[in-house]
């Protein structure tokens, strides 16, 4: 029996890419948590086009899990229904090869048995923004940047994690060389795979460059819509990790792995276009910033200390605040200033638009996109004054606001926020507050190395 897919899914597409790769003999199927994990299954071939026919079912309680896979009960997800599967699509456009797997690979997305979104999944809040713009004569094209390491499999003489060897000479890596072209030829075995496979997902990687530490990379990826653009986050990352997994290494997206040495961030550059394609944040004039972008921005400022769960929702998430370098905790904005929150980069004209820089890369990026958007709306709707620009020289000062300055604080005011529960909607909001609440109670039981080290036998 074939169902109307309410995703938009066609068979055809299955069966276009079954022929394009007649050996191919298995496929992962990917739904994102919270956390922006990917679970699912790994199916064989002659079971795609069932997928597509029929949807696949996946128990609902995924999304009631904290980040170790434990489930949460007060997230309200947990064996609701009697604990039955719920149907999930594949997400037009998203099924491809990896050709270093040797698997296909394509997104999906759950919904209820009568066709509606499940509204706890993250990428059904972003649809929504989506569609509240495109009501208001916008459509939000977006890309985001991927910071990263590289780590070795391998622990250094003391135990602890370490940057990967370079995959074509195996020498070790052991300095900050940022933008060094060196480096990246030094890593271009590993990185030429990653780009090959981008190719067969559909998906554009852009620039890479080595960033501000030993071990630490950054890909861009091509703008486009921003729902596609959240997507291409959750490809790029699979494609990442597993490719580096076949140099004997490891891509780690957490947001400060390393204490000393830089965070990882995953910055949103954001702009509106009409239905004609015309980017509605360009200069109106030589000079003059258009109005319509000033007023996203001071929407974004207005809100975002709300959204600082979904930016940072991790413990380690808030070390990347320790140093302001790079890493701006702030609702401050600025013309090609990277010391604060939200930069307009200095090239003029109709390509204007403003990058987002507070969430890290361990951030899920479809919450992300949406309370950006929703954050932007709002600052349309209500005309938001987003305040003077901070001046490019004023990077040292303090210029921190009344946000929230940790983890569990954060946790406190995302479940206080009326704007977070709109721009999720109830039932995510409810969930993901509830389980990062019950991750940190977790981690506030767990007595780490560090403690035993200063107070286990001199206090």
């Amino acid at each position: 029996m074939t169902t109307a897919s309410p995703s938009g899914s066609h068979l055809q597409e299955a069966e276009d890419f079954l022929a394009r790769y007649p050996e191919l003999e298995a496929i992962d199927i990917v739904m994102t948590d919270f956390h922006g994990i990917g679970r699912g299954k790994i199916i064989r071939r002659h079971e795609l086009a069932s997928l597509y026919k029929s949807g696949r079912g996946m128990p609902a309680s995924l999304f009631g899990q904290d980040v170790a896979g434990d489930d949460v009960d007060s997230s309200g997800l947990i064996l609701t229904d009697g604990g039955g599967d719920k149907l999930c699509w594949p997400i037009p456009g998203t099924l491809g090869m990896m050709p270093h797997t040797g698997r296909g690979q394509v997104l999906v997305s759950m919904y209820n048995s009568d066709g509606s979104p499940f509204d706890a999944e993250p990428r059904h809040a972003l649809v929504r923004q989506v569609e509240r713009a495109a009501k208001a004569g916008f459509s939000p094209m977006g890309a985001f940047e991927l910071e990263f390491y590289l780590i070795d499999r391998e622990r250094d003489g003391k135990g602890r994690y370490q940057p990967a060897r370079y995959a074509l000479n195996g020498r070790d890596c052991l300095h900050r060389s940022t933008m060094s072209v060196d480096e990246l030829d030094e890593m271009s075995p590993l990185f030429d795979v990653i780009y090959q496979g981008a190719k067969h997902l559909g998906l554009t990687l852009e620039s890479l460059i080595s960033e501000y530490a030993a071990g630490q990379y950054e890909m861009t990826i091509r703008y486009r819509d921003l729902l596609r653009a959240a997507d291409d986050v959750i490809v790029a990352k699979r494609l990442i990790r597993s490719a580096a997994r076949r140099f004997g290494m490891e891509a780690c997206f957490m947001a400060k792995p390393f204490g000393q040495q830089a965070g990882s961030g995953m910055h949103l550059h954001l702009s509106l276009a009409n239905g004609a394609g015309d980017n509605l944040f360009g200069d109106p004039t030589e000079g003059t910033l258009s109005p319509l972008m000033l007023n996203a921005i001071g929407g974004i400022r207005e809100t975002v200390g709300d959204t600082m769960l979904v930016l940072a929702p991790f413990l380690n998430s808030w070390r990347r605040f320790a140093s302001v370098s790079y890493s701006p905790a702030s609702d401050d904005w600025g013309i090609e200033n990277r010391t604060v929150a939200l930069r307009v980069p200095g090239a003029p004209g109709k390509g204007r638009h403003f990058e987002h820089r507070v969430a890290g890369v361990d951030a899920n990026a479809y919450m992300v996109g949406t309370v950006t958007l929703a954050g932007a709306l709002q600052g349309i709707e209500t005309k938001a004054d987003p305040g003077p620009a901070v001046e490019p020289d004023a990077g040292g000062q303090d210029r921190t606001s009344n946000l929230p300055n940790s983890w569990q604080n954060a946790i406190q005011r995302a479940g206080q926020s009326d704007f977070l529960r709109d721009a999720l909607g109830q039932t995510l909001h409810h969930g993901f507050v509830a389980v990062k609440q019950a991750e940190y109670q977790r981690l506030a039981l767990e007595v780490t190395e560090a403690e035993w080290g200063l107070y286990g036998f001199v206090v």
